[in-house]
């Protein structure tokens, strides 16, 4: 289970973690929160369900992490296909942020839950609900490590950024990207049928 994600009964997951890799966990799960940025709650007095049909903003995001977690829906070609972009983001971006957001939240939650034996491992056992946040968060993670370190789609184990010296500075990124990758995929495969 040592670095990767095994089956529990009831469709859940679990993997063992020491304390350094819980610390990273949560450190980038609450850097994923800020980037994301705060939930808008209904003001005092204000009804709830107002709240389900605010609208969102209608202009992409301008830091290329963000915007890459939240996408044109239909590309940045034409007039009309802006505006239609535009009034997708409008109606859809405030519950993606939401789902994203009670994602990263249940990483940090869970992890926060645990306690490390008297060698700093700890076993996360996440339930099928807990597994799905899970994924969404690590997706987003590596969505936006790999947009900070500008990894391309075409990118491949060959790549220069795979095979940086110590000394560059984007070294442990690169690391923490490709860890993050091996737990999505094991927890990806843990969850097949």
């Amino acid at each position: 289970m040592a670095g990767h994600f095994e089956a529990t009964p009831g469709g859940g997951a679990a993997v063992a973690l020491d304390e350094v890799e819980i610390a990273i966990l949560r450190s980038l799960a609450v850097q994923l929160l800020e980037l994301i940025g705060p939930g808008d709650e209904p003001a005092e007095g204000e009804d709830p369900l107002a709240a389900l049909f605010a609208e969102g903003p209608s202009e992409p995001p301008t830091d290329p992490a963000l915007a890459r977690l939240f996408p044109e829906a239909y590309g940045d070609k034409g007039d009309e296909l802006r505006a239609a972009s535009a009034e997708f983001r409008r109606f859809t971006e405030n519950d993606l942020r939401t789902r994203k957001r009670e994602d990263a939240l249940v990483v940090v939650r869970t992890l926060d839950a645990l306690t490390p034996a008297g060698d700093g491992a700890a076993v996360l056992t996440l339930t099928a609900d807990e597994c799905r946040n899970w994924l969404g968060s690590l997706n987003d993670l590596r969505l936006t490590i790999g947009t900070r370190l500008e990894v391309g789609e075409e990118e491949d184990e060959g790549s220069s950024l795979y095979r940086l010296p110590d000394s560059d500075p984007r070294k442990p990124m690169v690391m923490a990207y490709l860890w993050l990758g091996a737990l999505q995929e094991t927890l990806v495969e843990t969850l097949m049928p």
